[in-house]
């Protein structure tokens, strides 16, 4: 018997982990958030200390366990490749460049950090940080470091506007502006390395804590980063396929097949109706659910729907 869809349910994280976070997972997906200063939702995860789990609140670790490359697609099991998150950013977010795979494995024992973002919902005026500017060398950037507020004079600011794809490659420096709620798709790892938090401070005056030497091993300064225009592919839009994995958005009824080599993440952007042949399920604005790799023709109905699938490699 085949798989079926796994509805999944998100893990948070909050409060002093996302200073910058907000309340708009709730008034926007009415997400069950743990505070008002609640930054993610880690929707299909099994990054330790925050799995996200099935409706049964089964961890998706202990799925992966049980059904091995039922669920994930030969190789996708170990480890398991994709993180899928929502973000609220009431503030913005610090400044900062993830590692690729080889400096990971060496430095942290971990998965570099490639990702992707798609605007969800944004304030009038929102910008990200979307690399440094044209010319600035690592022995600037490095004196930048040193003085703090020095460093914004060198950083990119791009505008967003509601719907706007944007990829982060590792060694890419970038910030998520203050009043952005985003839909992110990343390598399964949680190496941040921060350059700078623009000097916030907790309740006790403590910064966090900046990992400004590593940032300079791995930042790449040409990573000036262009927004994502897609390409029409039938019945959805291909937003991205890139190294690590593929992004398709659907905008109308649309059947997506099975694929034995691989699973794929569907998220409901608006709400949405997913059937195949044992049943029905209705998916709320922010929903997701996670399509197993041997699992059935899955028909969906909405007017905006993202999946993600890890890229099968040839």
């Amino acid at each position: 018997m085949k798989l079926a869809p796994i509805r999944m349910r998100p893990s948070f994280r909050h409060g002093a982990e996302t200073p910058w976070g907000g309340d708009r997972l709730k008034t926007v997906f009415q997400k069950a958030i743990p505070d008002a200063r609640t930054g993610e939702s880690l929707e299909c995860s099994v990054i330790s200390g925050h799995n996200s789990t099935d409706e049964n609140g089964t961890p998706l670790s202990e799925l992966i366990e049980r059904w091995g490359e039922r669920l994930t697609g030969p190789g996708f099991d170990k480890p398991f490749p994709l993180l899928l998150k929502l973000i609220d950013a009431e503030d913005r977010l610090s400044v900062q460049v993830h590692p690729d795979d080889a400096y990971a494995a060496r430095v942290e024992n971990k998965q570099g950090k490639t990702e992707a973002w798609v605007i969800l919902d944004c304030a009038e005026g929102a910008q990200l940080v979307y690399g440094v500017q044209e010319g600035v060398t690592r022995e600037q950037l490095k004196q930048a470091c040193e003085g703090g507020k020095a460093l914004e004079a060198l950083l990119r600011f791009v505008p967003v506007h509601r719907g706007g794809v944007f990829y982060i490659p590792s060694g890419t420096v970038h910030a998520i502006g203050a009043g952005i709620v985003l839909y992110e798709i990343q390598q399964s790892s949680d190496v941040t390395y921060r350059f700078y938090d623009w000097d916030r401070r907790d309740a006790n005056g403590k910064g966090r804590e900046l990992h400004q030497a590593k940032a300079l091993d791995v930042v790449d300064l040409h990573m000036q980063g262009q927004a994502v225009r897609g390409s029409a592919m039938g019945d959805h839009i291909r937003l991205l396929d890139e190294t690590y994995f593929t992004l398709d958005r659907y905008l109308a009824p649309a059947v997506i097949q099975p694929d034995k080599r691989m699973f794929r993440i569907l998220t409901a952007i608006e709400p949405a109706g997913l059937s195949f042949s044992e049943g029905e399920m209705d998916l709320k604005a922010g929903e997701t659910m996670l399509l197993p790799a041997d699992g059935y023709a899955v028909s969906i109905d909405g007017k905006d729907v993202l999946v993600a699938a890890p890229k099968v490699r040839t």
